[in-house]
């Protein structure tokens, strides 16, 4: 049987940039992994434990999502942070939500950089060294997403950390296998029918067309679908519903580990 990882970016808050109201329990519901806003781009102290709690009661994997401090720009503009300050602020992203997952009786099993950050480590050599390295210094247990042939994951891979290759069914992909930047033509996948069959083609076969009809190869062990595209959680309902049809089994790429909360004794 084929086995496919279907993860969400969740616990990010109800921004001005978001179209329609967040639906984390909805998405949770539906994918095996969740991805957690670490504060830099969205969410907070409070929004990260009971995102983690949801996830643990419906045996969802609890993942990282770090930034660039942005809340401003979501996230999504790339800056110029010199690798010793962006490892910093990964370290205390991952770091606070791996404390604050403890907490609530989940443990953080891999990390996924968010946003601009997670394009800039695609070729970036400095930047990806300096997630890869921040993985390293709170976990080398954890597991790193990112888009098949990136730096960070070749650099992850290098290091002895886990690497999962990510897809994703609700965004564009240019020729080179990048992502369409969000403000040009095809950037979004919001057709629920056309995810479904996307998602179908990358689980089984690997494969996506770009937007200029390529095939690109992917081969990825987990899927995304984004909580802030419009209609993510009809589109999230068909993507599983698809996958089902054929015989693809979702669940996810590391079994999540849970625990119980810390009682006062133990702290």
């Amino acid at each position: 049987m084929t086995v496919i990882d279907l993860n969400a970016d969740l616990g990010e808050g109800d921004g001005p940039w978001r179209l329609e109201p967040p639906a984390d329990d909805a998405l949770l519901d539906l994918v095996s992994s969740a991805n957690v806003a670490t504060g830099y781009h969205g969410g907070d102290a409070v929004t990260m434990a009971a995102t983690c709690a949801a996830a643990v009661v419906r045996g969802v994997a609890v993942g990282a999502h770090p930034s660039y401090d942005d809340r401003e720009g979501f996230g999504r503009r790339r800056l110029d942070v010199p690798a010793d300050v962006l490892r910093t602020q990964v370290v205390h992203q991952v770091g606070g939500l791996v404390a604050v997952a403890r907490a609530v009786g989940a443990r953080v099993t891999h990390v996924k950089p968010h946003g601009a950050l997670y394009n800039a480590v695609v070729h970036d050599e400095a930047q990806a060294g300096a997630v890869v390295d921040a993985v390293l210094a709170v976990d080398p247990a954890l597991a790193v997403l990112g888009l098949p042939g990136s730096r960070v994951l070749e650099l992850a891979a290098r290091a002895g950390l886990l690497t999962v290759v990510e897809a994703f069914v609700d965004r564009g992909y240019a020729p080179d296998g990048t992502l369409v930047p969000r403000d040009r033509p095809g950037a979004l996948v919001t057709d629920p029918a056309e995810a479904a069959e996307r998602a179908v083609r990358m689980a089984v076969e690997g494969v996506v067309t770009a937007v200029d009809g390529t095939p690109v190869t992917l081969r990825p062990a987990s899927l995304c679908v984004h909580s802030d595209t419009p209609g993510a959680v009809t589109l999230a309902r068909a993507v599983r519903s698809a996958l089902a049809g054929v015989g693809v089994e979702v669940r996810p790429f590391v079994a999540p580990v849970v625990g119980p909360v810390p009682s006062a004794d133990d702290r």
